[in-house]
């Protein structure tokens, strides 16, 4: 064998390579697929069970007359969300002006004689109203809680202080606050209780970011841009690709030198 056979005995080994870079090019573009299209259909699916959920809620309150599908050969999807804030838009003006305020002061003196209606009616209108608030502060500043053991912390949901009754009868003299800990990947679960104010460490997040953070269970740090994450998987796609195809590439310009 000559010196020039021998040195082509490597490229020609090097043959057998690319079936391993080619899967490994078709499982890289896989998951870049799955990122692109993942978040989209998700996204989708949720909006389009919402979407359904209020039509389906909204119709029956809606004379047949007036529904799309009376006069077109198929449902027009989305037409009760439309009734819908068309309809809470209307209630707001409404409740804005004179009349509208004697009467939710009637309905509410009304569900306030109502033993268990009107528990239940007060706890829920203080929740949207402080959740709603454009003032509220509550569950706006996102904080670190040592929890459940020593040197493990978990991400909370800052609310309000106790009220008197309550702040009167934990232990201490120190300031407490009540917190909401989310639990993964569902945050609309988890655990209410009332920290030292000294206990919590407050973290320059918006509530978003850390619901994000909890529902992906770490996985999407805040701050991380999602699409510089696919621009770097596309990278090493293509760095993968050149890897692939550069034994080949080196066995063609040694042939053609051989010859």
């Amino acid at each position: 064998m000559t010196g020039d056979d021998k040195s082509l005995q490597p490229a020609i080994d090097n043959k057998t390579e690319p079936p391993r870079g080619f899967a490994g090019r078709i499982r890289n573009y896989f998951l870049t697929g799955i990122i692109v299209a993942g978040p989209i259909a998700i996204t989708f699916y949720l909006t389009w069970g919402f979407v359904n959920w209020v039509d389906s809620f909204v119709r029956p309150f809606v004379p047949v007359d007036y529904r799309p599908e009376t006069y077109l050969p198929f449902a027009v999807p989305g037409s009760g969300l439309v009734v819908a804030f068309v309809a809470l838009t209307l209630l707001g003006f409404l409740t804005a002006n004179l009349i509208g305020r004697t009467l939710v002061d009637f309905g509410e003196r009304l569900l306030g004689r109502m033993p268990v209606v009107r528990a239940i009616y007060r706890g829920l209108k203080q929740v949207f109203e402080t959740l709603f608030s454009a003032t509220g502060s509550s569950f706006r500043k996102v904080g670190l809680v040592e929890f459940p053991a020593p040197g493990m912390w978990s991400i909370v949901l800052i609310s309000q202080p106790p009220s008197v009754e309550v702040s009167s009868k934990l232990p201490g003299r120190e300031e407490h606050i009540s917190v909401f800990l989310p639990c993964a990947p569902n945050p609309t679960t988890g655990f209410f209780f009332y920290v030292p104010k000294s206990k919590i460490i407050e973290v320059d997040m918006t509530a978003d970011a850390a619901a994000t953070l909890i529902m992906s269970a770490g996985v999407v740090q805040p701050g991380s841009d999602p699409q510089k994450k696919i621009a770097a998987l596309a990278g090493s796609v293509i760095a993968a690709r050149a890897a692939a195809d550069q034994p080949e590439s080196a066995f063609s310009r040694r042939r053609v030198k051989a010859d």
